[in-house]
């Protein structure tokens, strides 16, 4: 039996119109925006004049990500689907897709099979054209940045050691370095220049952590552009941008409603990197989604060491977030693979390389547990070619750490499928949640680094290279060493580097390059060879990709 596309289940849905969700969910009109008959964005002074109590916020995670998926989106909408079912109030909020992955390698980002949110081709393409507003706000500081030095450069700004970039939200590799401001005097000052991709850009940082316009506006003001001759910071409230970039975010700001294939409330809000940034949706569309219903699922950007430490030590830590319970999502097929099976023989039983993967997982498990001290459940992500065998052994190794396992069936089976984790994820919420971040924020740059090193990735700790040292001196000089980190390393090993798979030991984490993110509020620390602009791949999905003469799309995934 051949199975359907998520584009084709997608498409065969009959969606409810948005104003009916929004009423579900306990929006009054008021507060509802509509772009279309199912989609919508939410009026953040619902944020403000709302009296409702927060709902509990649950945190869906996922072991080290393998080419073999794990599918943690789509068991993050089953999941809400599966409480949905068993008669809980409960909304989902998502991050929102970026054009280069759904063009690229990766595909979109609104679940699969039957476990999905809606309407699947608009939120992975233009949506409500939030990135599009993002892009305009990066690229116009950029416009006024090299402007003001054209003009005359009053604020002494030196061209070489200009650190803002422009962007665009399309996997683009000969963006990565250019030349510009060729051909003459009247066409600009010529410099070495470059392209991130838009969701690596600090505006989507800055949006996704303000607590409301005004607080937005103060942190775009604070985003540093560069440096003077002196080697002193310059703003974009030194260029009087932060106004005009506001008022291009304004809408933007606001938090997007969709729904999932079983009509469960969707905000879907915010995209930043998961690899450059803190990888998670919006502080308000989490807010929002508290006041909301009385579960929230949510979800965080590659495994647990990149993404679940963001959420837990810069998001949650400045937004006054605790979570009740972590989900943390496996698949056999993918820890199999942390075991050295290569991918073509993933689909038969290997119960040894299972057992040589599993440390991966249960390191995982164990960071949640005993760093964090959160209540945690592991969700495995079922496939028609997992065996009796295999998956009694991961419930085993999972009991010797005190922590139960659940099946989630969600992508073949939807709601249904995911109602057996619901129920543990209920009475995980009624446990005591003794919330710790992983480092406090006295540390030096130093120590933070190393504690994330040696606590979170149980390596032997951190390596600055003599540039990373100076900066981290210069940042301390000008009153940054107290922000979060945000480590952008590879998502494919605990390591920095990605051949080292499963839950390796007695490694060191260079750090190679330091950089203030002043608007977001973070010191973003690159180890490897972390890109900000990707590239497409040999055969980009783009390819696949296709519309017929009715405007019916095909081929997104």
């Amino acid at each position: 039996m051949g199975y359907k596309s998520d584009i084709e289940i997608a498409q065969e849905t009959v969606m409810e119109p948005i104003g009916r969700i929004a009423a579900a969910a306990g929006i009054e009109e008021r507060y509802v925006e509509q772009y279309g008959r199912y989609k919508a964005k939410i009026d953040y002074n619902l944020l403000k004049e709302s009296k409702a109590a927060d709902g509990r916020l649950i945190l869906v995670t996922a072991i080290t990500p393998t080419p073999a998926g794990e599918g943690k989106t789509t068991t993050t909408v089953g999941l809400a689907d599966g409480m949905k079912r068993i008669g809980k109030n409960v909304v989902v909020a998502l991050r929102e897709p970026s054009l280069g992955p759904v063009f690229g390698v990766k595909g979109g980002a609104a679940g699969g099979g039957y476990a999905q949110v809606v309407p699947m081709e608009d939120i992975n393409l233009h949506f409500t054209g939030d990135m599009h507003a993002i892009g305009a706000a990066n690229n116009l500081l950029a416009a006024m940045l090299d402007n003001h030095i054209y003009q005359g450069n009053r604020l002494n700004i030196d061209p070489r050691r200009i650190t803002w970039r422009r962007c665009v939200d399309m996997n683009d590799r000969q963006l990565r370095f250019v030349t510009d401001g060729l051909g003459g005097r009247v066409n600009g000052v010529p410099r070495e220049d470059g392209y991130d991709i838009t969701v690596a850009s600090e505006i989507m940082a800055v949006l996704c952590l303000a607590s409301d316009i005004t607080d937005l506006k103060e942190r775009l003001g604070r985003i540093i552009v560069g440096y003077t001759y002196e080697e002193e910071p310059v703003t974009a409230g030194d260029l009087n941008a932060a106004g005009a970039m506001t008022a291009l975010l304004k809408d933007a700001l606001k938090p997007n409603l969709v729904q999932t294939l079983e009509h469960t409330p969707a905000i879907v809000h915010g995209g930043p990197f998961a690899n450059i940034a803190h990888g998670c949706n919006s502080v308000m569309a989490t807010r929002m989604a508290l006041k909301l219903g009385d579960y929230v699922v949510t979800e965080a950007g590659f495994g647990a060491d990149l993404g679940a430490e963001k959420f837990l030590d810069i998001k949650c830590r400045m937004a006054g977030l605790t979570p009740s319970a972590v989900v943390v999502v496996a698949t056999v097929r993918a820890l199999k693979l942390h075991g050295g099976v290569p991918k073509t023989e993933l689909n038969t039983e290997n119960l040894d390389a299972l057992l040589k993967g599993l440390p991966n997982l249960l390191q995982h498990v164990s960071n949640i547990r005993d760093v964090y001290h959160l209540p945690c459940v592991v969700a495995i992500n079922a496939f028609p070619t997992d065996t009796k065998a295999e998956l009694s052994l991961v419930e085993e190794k999972c009991h010797e750490l005190g922590v139960n396992v659940a099946l989630s069936e969600v992508w073949a089976k939807g709601g249904e499928g995911g109602e057996a984790l619901a129920r543990e994820v209920v009475r995980l919420c009624e446990e005591p949640s003794g919330f710790t971040p992983s480092y406090g924020l006295e540390l030096s740059i130093e120590e933070k680094l190393d504690a994330i090193v040696k606590r979170i990735y149980h390596g032997d700790g951190v390596a600055l290279t003599p540039a990373a040292k100076k900066q981290a001196a210069k940042l301390a000089g000008l009153g940054f060493d107290k922000c979060p980190i945000c480590v952008a390393k590879t998502q494919y090993s605990f390591s920095d580097n990605a051949a080292l798979l499963g839950a390796p030991k007695g490694f060191t984490v260079t750090v190679r390059n330091l950089k203030v993110s002043a608007g977001a509020g973070f010191i973003v620390a690159l180890t490897g060879d972390i890109m900000t602009m990707p590239g497409l791949p040999k055969a980009p999905a783009a390819e696949k990709i296709d519309v017929d003469e009715n405007g019916r799309i095909s081929g997104l995934f």
